[in-house]
């Protein structure tokens, strides 16, 4: 016979299986906060805040634009330059991503502290150098390193490179990348200790069919004095002051190629109609001008300047002598 339970049995089965439910709602709680930790590596610290990055991406993805114009220009074929990825590892982790050999040229960037790296994949190079030889941009499956002459070549590209990074760096702050040197082995290059955050930028350069990458290594200590100026507001405020004083410059330098008619007018003088149908050859309209006064130049219509008639060799002209009266 089954056994009856008692008042105070069902009462203490009752509060045991509330505060069971008590327990699994606090072990769910504690899972939900277990997956809301982001796990943190301290012996590879992000020392570049997102913004920073943020802004990186937006200096490099211009300067990937200008340098595909530039690249196109040199090599006398379609060049389309992409920004990839920027990423903060360290050192050791850059130099064993790159292949060996390589093409890695060790850069200063005055007034900042320390150097920076710039590599052209192998890939990259043989194609650059095969069309600046007068090929079609084959990349030569080969590895090996760069005769002189191939050095020499890829040398001219890079310090273009170099020019088009200055101006890109110039709405932060102004830089001379000077070319160090051009190793062609990765582990020869020490330029600050192997567990050093560096920032690297990949740039997928593609040219007739064929690609290859361009990467950029800036070691955190070399930019550490100027990374309160990568907050994205300081950035956008001077990058449009940079952008006005280049769109004065381009404006100007365009319309010093506009063509404009450009009109001396000797004097005017008013008749009547009847004086206007009756003229006939030979006859004189005295004008409101005296000869010793100036002549007035119109350019388009509007009157800008004051000169004085004369002769230029076989031809009439006239010399100004200063701005009209307003």
């Amino acid at each position: 016979m089954a056994k009856i339970l008692s008042q105070d049995e069902i009462d203490a089965l009752l509060s045991t299986v509330s505060a069971g439910d008590e327990i699994g709602a606090q072990l769910a709680a504690s899972d939900d906060l277990l997956r809301s930790v982001v796990a943190y590596d301290f012996k590879h610290p992000n020392r570049v805040s997102k913004d920073q990055i943020r802004t990186l991406e937006n200096l490099h993805d211009n300067f990937a634009g200008h340098l595909g114009s530039t690249l196109s220009t040199i090599q006398r074929a379609m060049v389309d330059t992409e920004l990839v990825s920027v990423d903060q590892i360290t050192y050791s982790e850059f130099i064993m991503s790159l292949v060996n050999p390589s093409n890695t040229f060790t850069v200063s960037v005055e007034p900042l502290e320390g150097m920076c790296l710039i590599d052209f994949n192998p890939t990259l190079a043989f194609i650059f150098i095969d069309r600046m030889f007068g090929g079609v941009g084959r990349f030569l499956e080969a590895e090996r390193e760069l005769t002189g002459i191939e050095r020499a070549v890829l040398t001219k590209i890079a310090t273009s490179v170099f020019q088009e990074l200055e101006k890109t760096w110039s709405s932060v702050v102004r830089m001379q990348i000077r070319q160090v040197s051009l190793e062609s082995n990765p582990q020869f290059v020490q330029i600050v200790p192997p567990g050093e955050t560096v920032i690297v930028i990949s740039m997928q350069v593609k040219m007739l069919g064929n690609s290859g990458l361009l990467t950029i290594c800036y070691p955190y200590v070399t930019l550490e004095s100027i990374m309160k100026d990568l907050i994205g507001k300081s950035w956008v405020d001077q990058s449009r002051k940079g952008d006005t004083e280049l769109d004065l410059t381009t404006n100007s330098n365009n319309l010093q190629e506009v063509f404009a008619e450009v009109t001396a007018q000797l004097g005017s003088a008013q008749i009547t109609i009847r004086d206007f149908v009756n003229l006939k050859v030979g006859d004189v309209i005295q004008l409101d001008q005296r000869v010793s006064q100036p002549l007035e130049i119109y350019v388009r219509g509007a009157k800008k300047y004051l000169a004085r008639p004369g002769i230029v060799g076989k031809k009439t002209g006239f010399q100004v002598i200063g701005p009209a009266e307003k």
